[in-house]
């Protein structure tokens, strides 16, 4: 298997796992807003930040620990208060998907959100930088084949999850669909922050 097939590979089984960025970007993808602008903001800053594992910000960590402290918490923070907003809006429960609904929220507010979810999350770090990085150590000479075929990886995922939730789009034309999915936004946010809380 070549350089880029296993970044591919690997960067595919990292990001498969359910979590606050995959929860938003499906969200955005049902509701069709701005679709375009959150794929393009997951895929672009999984791809720096796999350049930067792949150009040896790994060693940065080990040099600055404390840095990998306060992404933690402040990671952890920031999912808390994620879920808490899911869980008032599956308690309120009136949200609909209309069949006509293109667009519904700011874009620059969902591009905000979009960034938080990235970039406050510490398992995004230890996924892309230290993980891939790490590997990539393997791959001599083919290091940016390696880090090209984990960036396809992420496009492809994200393009896929984004324009892929229209198909569900029927389902989610009932509120409670929309209760259940927001009920399981919060216990995934509010998981993985215990994760992050406890389990270091």
């Amino acid at each position: 298997m070549t350089a880029a097939l296993q970044g591919f590979a690997i960067g595919l089984s990292l990001i498969l796992a359910i979590g606050a960025q995959n929860a938003f970007v499906l969200r955005q993808g049902l509701r069709r807003a701005h679709v375009f602008s959150v794929v393009a903001v997951c895929a672009l800053s999984d791809a720096a930040l796999i350049a930067a594992g792949v150009a040896g910000f790994a060693a940065i960590l080990e040099l600055a620990p404390w840095f990998a402290t306060v992404a933690r918490l402040g990671g952890a923070a920031f999912l808390i208060v994620y879920g808490a907003l899911s869980l008032r809006s599956a308690l309120r429960g009136t949200e609909a998907l209309e069949a006509a609904e293109e667009g519904t929220g700011s874009r620059m507010r969902a591009i905000g959100v979009c960034l938080a979810l990235t970039w406050l999350n510490p398992h995004v770090y230890l996924d892309t930088v230290v993980l891939l990085g790490s590997v990539s150590a393997r791959f001599e000479g083919q290091r940016l084949e390696f880090a090209l075929g984990a960036m396809s990886a992420s496009l492809f995922f994200f393009t896929s999850l984004g324009y892929g939730a229209r198909l569900l789009a029927p389902l989610f034309a009932r509120p409670s669909a929309w209760r259940v999915l927001d009920l399981l936004v919060a216990a995934v946010m509010w998981l993985i922050a215990a994760g992050l809380l406890f389990g270091h």
